[in-house]
């Protein structure tokens, strides 16, 4: 990654989130066609609703029949904390216009807001509607492509996970993390680091107590909370 901030450059520095969308994306489709969802509704379904774990849930609630103001509730509930992610990005493009924004903020996901900030390292906190746009339409379209593919070879291949196709995400977070954390010249190492752990204990402790569905939400508040109280105390 470098300081370039063109179109070309977002879609370079987007191909590791391409490739893990790949995966995903790949096993979502077959999902929604063992499910018995249509090839084309499962392509319509990412194009319109763009975020993984909210389209693993809603073919969970359709087979089981659920109404659907508890499937747009749950829906936006899954990705309530992009709205958290929308407003810290917004601060970058105050020059941008008002259907730019709308753009943006319709491709916004947690990997295209974590490879924002990590940007941010080597631009001197700056950010263009070309970079994110490019940076975010690269795994849109591998989602599209990989979501029908993945649902014309739904009745070849009818349990993804024991390829490892499930752990796409997780490890690409993982990665995208590390950068973070060697890239970032702002914040000091151990507040990152008690940052990271202090996450890893909220989650584990709070998988006990709290529905998965509010879980990163509320993980996402009490770690900016505590980040922000460390950094102005402490450091």
């Amino acid at each position: 990654m470098n300081d370039n901030l063109t179109r070309r450059a977002g879609w370079h520095d987007a191909l590791p989130i391409g490739f893990s969308y790949f995966g995903i994306s790949l096993a979502l489709g077959i999902v929604g066609r063992a499910a018995g969802i249509n090839p084309w509704l499962m392509l319509l379904m990412s194009a319109l609703i763009f975020a993984g774990s909210a389209q693993f849930v809603l073919i969970s609630m359709l087979l089981t029949q659920d109404q659907i103001i508890a499937i747009v509730a749950a829906t936006f509930l899954i990705n309530a904390r992009l709205i958290l992610l929308g407003i810290t990005l917004a601060l970058h493009f105050k020059q941008t216009s008002l259907l730019k924004s709308i753009l943006l903020a319709s491709l916004l996901t947690d990997e295209s807001f974590a490879l924002a900030i990590n940007k941010i390292n080597f631009t001197k906190g700056r950010l263009t509607f070309s970079w994110f746009h490019g940076a975010a339409l690269l795994p849109y379209f591998v989602c599209l492509a990989a979501t029908f593919l993945g649902a014309q070879l739904g009745g070849l291949l009818t349990n993804p996970e024991r390829f490892g196709v499930d752990f796409a995400v997780v490890a690409m977070f993982i990665g995208l993390t590390y950068l973070q954390f060697e890239s970032d010249r702002q914040l000091p190492k151990k507040l990152q680091l008690i940052l990271i752990a202090s996450s890893f204990v909220m989650i584990y402790f709070g998988m006990m107590v709290i529905p998965g569905r509010l879980l990163i939400l509320v993980v996402t508040l009490c770690g900016c909370a505590l980040g922000v109280i460390l950094k102005h105390v402490y450091f």
